[in-house]
């Protein structure tokens, strides 16, 4: 089983991204014969029409690579009470379709979502949007359980995120996910 996590931050060292990497290790642990990768999309230009077909590379590799997994896994950060622009601009990018007689790469694909955010949310507000516009894609939305970790920045110790009580949760939601990606 393939779980491909998709990180809403750009940003390297984000606490999303360490979200995200400890959320494989839960797998690791809830399944050990389960992959678990990070997609690399930084590359990914501006959605325009202009460009669209062919599509960039960029773009091509990322729809082979959500095509390829069996789960799709979204770490969100919380701007202004939204999801960031650039994860909205890959959403867009992989709502279209692929080519003719072909639907897009997300349609059906189970997904689950998870967020740390610097306020008092969690990503709760994010996470709402998101999911808003994953269901018109339809994808197939893990609605319980859900990770919301507020207060993200009080939770890091030496430049790393430290789950400390949220653990538990995370690998709740591990486990979850891979029932209901099964």
């Amino acid at each position: 089983m393939r779980i491909l996590a998709i990180v809403g931050s750009l940003r390297e060292g984000s606490l999303n991204r360490q979200l995200a990497e400890a959320a494989g290790k839960e797998l690791s642990a809830v399944d050990p014969q389960a992959e678990f990768a990070i997609l690399d999309w930084a590359d990914v230009p501006l959605f325009n029409q202009d460009i669209e077909v062919p599509a960039p590379e960029p773009v091509s590799r990322v729809r082979r690579e959500v095509l390829g997994a069996d789960g799709i896994w979204v770490f969100t950060p919380e701007y202004n009470h939204f999801f960031p622009g650039t994860l909205k601009n890959l959403l867009d990018w992989l709502s279209r379709p692929v080519g003719a007689g072909q639907g897009q790469v997300l349609d059906g694909k189970p997904l689950a979502v998870s967020g740390v955010s610097a306020g008092g949310s969690g990503t709760a507000c994010a996470q709402d949007h998101l999911v808003t516009l994953v269901s018109f894609l339809n994808m197939r939305v893990m609605n319980k359980p859900r990770l919301t970790i507020p207060h993200g920045f009080d939770k890091v110790v030496g430049g790393r995120l430290e789950l400390g009580d949220s653990l538990p949760y995370l690998r709740r939601q591990a486990e979850a996910f891979m029932e209901f990606v099964r």
